[in-house]
C-alpha cells in the first residue's frame, strides 16, 4: 500500500487529501507555500533559502551517510571504522562552510527564519549525533540552539532518535 504512494518505498510521504508528496524538501516547499511565511520575503532570500536545501541534498547528505550507515544500522563487529572516519571528516569540512555562512547571516538564508533552516537544521542534528569529535563551530552552534528554541524542531526532530 505504502509503494502506491511513493514508489521508492522511503519516507517521508505526504497525502494531503487525493494529493500525494514525496521527497523531503519538495514536501517542505510545498507546505510553506501553503503557509505563506517560510519561503523568505524575497526571492533572493527564497533562492538562498533553496541554495541551502539543495546544499545539504547534494553536500552534507552524501557526506554524512557513510557514518549514519556505520554507526546508527551496522552491527558494532561489522563496521568499517575507516570509511566512518572518512565520512565524519567530510562532515566536519561540510559544516565548517555552513560555520561560515552563519558568521555572516542568523539564519541560513538571512536574518529570518525559512524552508532553508529545516532540512539543514535536521542535518546538524545528525552531524551532532554522528560526529562526536567535531570542532568548535561557534556560528553553527549559536544558529542550532535558536533552532532548539522552536517548539516543532524540538518535536518533529530532537525527539526523534537516529535509526
Amino acid at each position: 500500500a505504502y509503494l502506491s504512494m511513493n514508489p521508492n518505498g522511503l519516507v517521508p510521504t505526504l497525502q494531503d487529501g487525493d494529493f500525494i508528496l514525496w521527497e523531503s524538501n519538495a514536501i517542505i516547499r510545498y507546505l510553506a507555500r501553503g503557509a505563506g511565511k517560510l519561503e523568505g520575503a524575497n526571492p533572493k532570500i527564497t533562492g538562498l533559502a533553496n541554495q541551502w536545501m539543495d546544499w545539504q541534498l547534494s553536500v552534507v547528505g552524501p557526506a554524512i551517510t557513510p557514518a549514519f550507515w556505520g554507526l546508527i544500522r551496522t552491527p558494532e563487529d561489522k563496521r568499517d571504522l575507516a570509511a566512518i572516519a572518512a565520512s565524519q571528516s567530510k562532515t566536519i569540512e561540510a559544516m565548517k562552510i555552513l560555520d561560515a555562512q552563519l558568521g555572516k547571516t542568523a539564519y541560513v538564508a538571512g536574518s529570518e527564519f525559512t524552508i532553508g533552516d529545516i532540512p539543514v537544521g535536521v542535518m546538524t542534528y545528525r552531524f551532532w549525533q554522528l560526529v562526536p569529535q567535531c570542532p568548535e563551530l561557534p556560528n553553527l552552534q549559536r544558529w542550532y540552539k535558536s533552532l532548539q528554541q522552536r517548539d516543532a524542531f524540538r518535536s518533529a526532530v530532537e525527539s526523534v532518535p537516529l535509526t
